[in-house]
């Protein structure tokens, strides 16, 4: 039974650690896999997103000079909105609350 506890209390530690380590990396290497070749830029880039719901995720788009508002979800995407491609020095609503 000592061996058991012992066990445990080594082992349950170091898996959360493994767990939280993984989730890091994944969130720091987002995006930078599908890369094009050659270093040239990407036709659709994503600019801001935020989750509604666990199964439910907003995201803006640039794509060729204007920007998509879309909903994902289980079911797929749905396009909401679409405007022209904001000036790369125009703050987002998320910067003025900062």
């Amino acid at each position: 039974m000592f061996w058991y506890v012992l066990k445990l209390l080594i082992l349950l530690p170091l898996i959360g650690a493994m767990i939280w380590g993984s989730l890091k990396l994944a969130k720091k290497m987002q995006g930078q896999f599908g890369a094009p070749a050659g270093g040239g830029s990407k036709a659709v880039r994503i600019v801001e997103s935020t989750m509604l719901s666990p199964t439910m995720r907003l995201a803006v788009i640039e794509f060729h000079g204007r920007e998509i508002l879309v909903s994902t979800s289980r079911n797929g995407l749905t396009r909401l909105a679409e405007a022209p491609a904001r000036p790369a020095g125009f703050a987002t609503a998320q910067d003025v609350i900062q």
